[in-house]
């Protein structure tokens, strides 16, 4: 149950991209117990470091900021426009209660729409940024900003975490705050088991995945590791609309995902395949043609090039409100995580050939 309202509060907690500090201060308290020294960069992202001094460096790692809106515009009336702070689904906003992000708090407001009865149906169209809008009951502009609204707030969706027939998790934000979860959850279980490591671990929640894999970027610059296994979500493709002959066929509630790809080192890969087939862990595979779209890609190109793979939980309505993953598929990923960690020895060589 601990662990259970540990991840509520996090879900729950905003961490729009380039404002992600209350989230991470919240994981960062979590975490600190069962690491020995932590880092924080400058642009937020955070690091609870195990044998800091090893030389030999490994690092598990999600990322913390969920997409968000943008104050772009405020009309004379009251009204505010926005821009995306990510990838942002305009089609899901009409009708959403929201939270903006003032220096006096939070400030409450919906997308508004105009009702069904005033529109002619027979040519409707898709919500744009140039239709929807935002209400905070203001009737004016200056009362906005007597509200501490302006240009460049940021805009977030109310909609909180739930458990869904007792199996699946479901929440805004999950992308990828189910990630930091999971790697705290494996940092508890070495220090609980009492697992002592003769590499340095790097426990990394990174900023601004969400507009380019940014603070992942930074980060392994600093860290400067000889592996990375990141954690993300991926599609579930079975829901309607998606095309599996496309998109591959990955399921909630089969096991975490393993990606093939240039990106992704394949003798780390097979280690990873090989615990999991020891463990019994279920896994998945999937491939990508180019980049993989997540951390992997910054931790894998960076300096001279990092042994990187990519761990992934398959999850359903991917930036909606209401993002859903299987319980079972997020014990799993711990499970392969911590095991794949405990087998790892420090110096392993993961070049193909010397």
């Amino acid at each position: 149950m601990e662990n259970l309202d540990f991840l509520t509060r996090y879900i729950n907690t905003a961490s729009p991209t380039g404002f992600e500090w209350s989230g991470q201060q919240l994981w960062l308290d979590y975490i600190k117990p069962y690491v020995d020294t932590h880092i924080v960069d400058t642009y937020g992202s955070v690091v609870g470091v195990i044998n800091p001094d090893a030389p030999y460096k490994v690092v598990i790692e999600a990322h913390a900021d969920e997409i968000s809106w943008f104050v772009n515009y405020i009309t004379d009336d009251g009204y505010i426009y926005v821009r995306r702070n990510g990838g942002s689904d305009v089609m899901i906003a009409p009708s959403m209660r929201v939270n903006i992000h003032t220096d006096k708090g939070l400030v409450k407001g919906i997308f508004g729409y105009p009702a069904i009865h005033v529109r002619d149906t027979a040519k409707d169209e898709a919500p744009n940024l140039k239709t929807i809008f935002i209400d905070c009951g203001a009737k004016n502009k200056e009362e906005l900003t007597e509200m501490g609204i302006h240009v460049g707030c940021v805009v977030t969706f109310v909609d909180e975490f739930m458990v869904l027939n007792d199996r699946f998790y479901v929440g805004r934000a999950l992308d990828n705050r189910i990630g930091g979860y999971m790697i705290a959850q494996v940092t508890r279980m070495l220090k609980e088991n009492n697992i002592q490591l003769d590499y340095g671990l790097y426990i990394v929640n990174a900023v601004q995945e969400e507009i380019g894999l940014r603070g992942a970027e930074m980060i392994s610059r600093r860290i400067k590791p000889d592996v990375a296994i990141v954690t993300d979500v991926t599609h579930d493709t079975q829901s309607p609309a998606y095309k599996k002959l496309e998109q591959g066929d990955v399921a909630c509630n089969k096991g975490p995902v393993l990606t093939f790809g240039p990106a992704v080192q394949n003798n780390l890969l097979r280690m990873i395949r090989n615990v999991a087939k020891e463990k019994e862990i279920p896994v998945q595979l999937a491939a990508v043609s180019r980049s993989t779209g997540t951390d992997t890609d910054s931790f894998a190109y960076s300096a001279e090039g990092v042994a990187s793979a990519l761990i992934s939980l398959p999850l359903k309505y991917m930036h909606t409100t209401v993002e859903t993953v299987h319980r079972d598929d997020v014990e799993n990923v711990i499970k392969l995580m911590y095991e794949v960690l405990v087998q790892l020895k420090a110096g392993h060589d993961f070049r193909y050939f010397s």
